[in-house]
């Protein structure tokens, strides 16, 4: 058994797995959680319009990574692999980021890892296939894994098949598009027309017939399934594996939008930092999930808690 550590810093969160990994060199690898903490630090917030990190973001999210170094080795982590995505893939800047990344994790020798868009969608099939498998659903399944700056679909049964990473995500929205509080028609309009342009490029690649479920991963979407299961507190036991008919998870993500970010922040399952970029999530989230039903027959979307960061855990064995 190994106990490894897992970071993803991605757009608008970054996020900590330790676990206890039994398996490999052939066999199957399950994961058993030490530790499962998520913190929005909005690293890329203003990336898509001043092509760098602002100093104040930088900060933040420098501080909690050594937050996660020191946890890393009070728990007795003997490997880590820090993985940073979108906005570290379009920064000036990233070198600092790295280098404070570095400094960080001295005592593990790693820096973090600016991964492609396609590794992170396979990162993000690896860690949510295993437990659909197991629970028995089949594939092929397509994946959305939303991000602040990045989306990634991927189709897949036991490996990936096909995959496209689309420049498409609820920060780059809201900072685009949706400025008011709540958007208007014509902001909510502008940012359809984005959305689908990217789901169109995905569409080049990956194909959306003949999937047998629609899976949704990552903050937006598990938020989105709290709101369409009426939920009183986060809860990711009920959100993991959910099976939801897909009207229902449309008319939450239009609840939402049509929220302002203070009815939002008051809803008991909001996470801190997340009522303003959800609506743009929502609204993501509504698009691809209807242009699904149209296009591919879905009838029913599936959320998985389980992503990119369990990805990354079990690519460490």
């Amino acid at each position: 058994m190994t106990r490894v550590g897992a970071v993803d810093c991605g757009t608008n969160s970054i996020r900590l797995l330790v676990a206890d990994a039994d398996g490999g060199l052939g066999s199957l690898v399950t994961l058993t959680d030490v530790v499962r903490r998520m913190e929005i630090v909005r690293l890329g917030y203003g990336v898509d319009k001043t092509g760098f990190i602002a100093p104040e973001a930088m900060a933040r999210t420098l501080a909690r990574a050594r937050e996660y170094a020191l946890q890393c080795s009070e728990l007795g982590v003997e490997r880590v692999r820090f993985v940073a995505t979108s906005a570290s893939r379009d920064a000036s800047n990233a070198q600092e980021f790295v280098a404070g990344v570095r400094e960080a994790f001295a005592g593990f020798g790693v820096a973090p890892e600016v991964v492609t868009g396609h590794e992170e969608a396979s990162l993000s099939f690896l860690g949510a296939t295993g437990d659909l498998r197991a629970i028995g659903i089949p594939g092929p399944y397509l994946m959305v894994d939303i991000g602040g700056g990045s989306t990634e679909f991927v189709r897949g049964t036991d490996e990936v098949e096909q995959a496209r990473s689309v420049d498409i995500g609820c920060v780059r929205l809201t900072e685009r598009h949706l400025r008011s509080d709540p958007p208007t028609p014509a902001q909510i309009a502008a940012a359809v027309l984005d959305v689908e342009a990217a789901i169109d490029q995905a569409a080049e690649v990956v194909d959306f017939q003949g999937i047998s479920a629609l899976v949704g991963l990552a903050g937006s979407v598990t938020t989105i399934t709290a709101h369409a299961l009426q939920l009183t507190a986060y809860d990711a036991e009920k959100i993991h594996l959910s099976q939801l008919p897909a009207g229902r998870i449309i008319d939450a993500c239009t609840s939402l939008l049509s929220m302002t970010r203070a009815e939002r922040a008051d809803l008991p399952f909001m996470h801190e930092g997340r009522a303003d970029v959800i609506g743009a999530g929502a609204l993501l989230w509504r698009c691809i999930v209807e242009r699904m039903a149209a296009e591919a027959g879905v009838v029913e979307v599936v959320t998985s808690e389980h992503d990119i960061l369990d990805g990354i855990a079990l690519s460490i064995v």
